[in-house]
Parts: structure tokens; C-alpha cells; sequence
């Protein structure tokens, strides 16, 4: 086994570790947008690492890829089946690539923000 196999297993490893209390905390919400990326991180890397003949450091990735994947079905704030089944997502994705196409072609028009007020602060100014 050569010694960056087990580097890479260990570091997978440790993300696995603090990764888990987020799987067990019923309060958390990570966003899809966070946790359906490195999920498709770890799977490549796991593939990548199988490739080169590391079977430890894919075996970590594709854990930890798996670990993401938990929570993405577990802890994402709509739930992924409710997010990714929605009838509209695909039109709304389509609209807003629409936009942001349109927009590098215009020269980059600002962007619009919104920010709710903070009420119980006293802070009623919104940007």
C-alpha cells in the first residue's frame, strides 16, 4: 500500500466523523445546493482514486460521498424527493439560466436582492 493511500483513507475518514453529527442533529438543514455537490465530489474522487489502484482512498470517498448522500435525504430543508419531484423545477431552472444567459450577454446587469427586515433587533431598514 503506498502511504498516500492511507493519507487519503484517513482524511476521508475525518470527514466522515464530522460529518455524522449533522446526519444525527434532527434540527439541521443543509441545502441541496451544498449537499448534492459534494456528494458528486466524493463519487468522482472515489472512481479517480479506484482508477489509479487505491482501493483505500476509494473506498473513503465513495464513504464519504455516501455520507452526503444521507444527508441530503436526510437533512435538506424540503426534503430531496419534494425538491427534485417539484413539476416546475425544470422550468424554473430553465427561466433562470434564461436570465443569467441574458445578462452576460447585456454586459452584467446588478442584481436584484432582497433582505428581510430584522424586526426583534430594532433594525427596520431593508437593503
Amino acid at each position: 500500500m503506498m502511504w498516500q493511500d492511507f493519507v487519503f483513507m484517513l482524511g476521508s475518514g475525518l470527514s466522515i466523523v464530522f460529518l455524522a453529527p449533522t446526519l444525527r442533529d434532527a434540527t439541521a438543514n443543509v441545502p441541496l445546493g451544498t449537499s448534492l455537490p459534494s456528494m458528486g465530489i466524493g463519487f468522482v474522487y472515489g472512481l479517480t482514486f479506484l482508477s489509479l489502484g487505491m482501493a483505500f482512498s476509494a473506498a473513503g470517498a465513495i464513504a464519504a460521498g455516501s455520507m452526503w448522500a444521507l444527508i441530503a435525504l436526510v437533512r435538506s430543508p424540503q426534503g430531496l424527493s419534494g425538491r427534485l419531484a417539484r413539476v416546475e423545477s425544470p422550468v424554473l431552472f430553465a427561466h433562470d439560466l434564461r436570465r443569467w444567459l441574458a445578462r452576460r450577454r447585456s454586459g452584467g446587469l446588478p442584481v436584484e436582492q432582497y433582505v428581510a427586515a430584522d424586526r426583534g433587533t430594532g433594525c427596520d431598514t431593508i437593503y
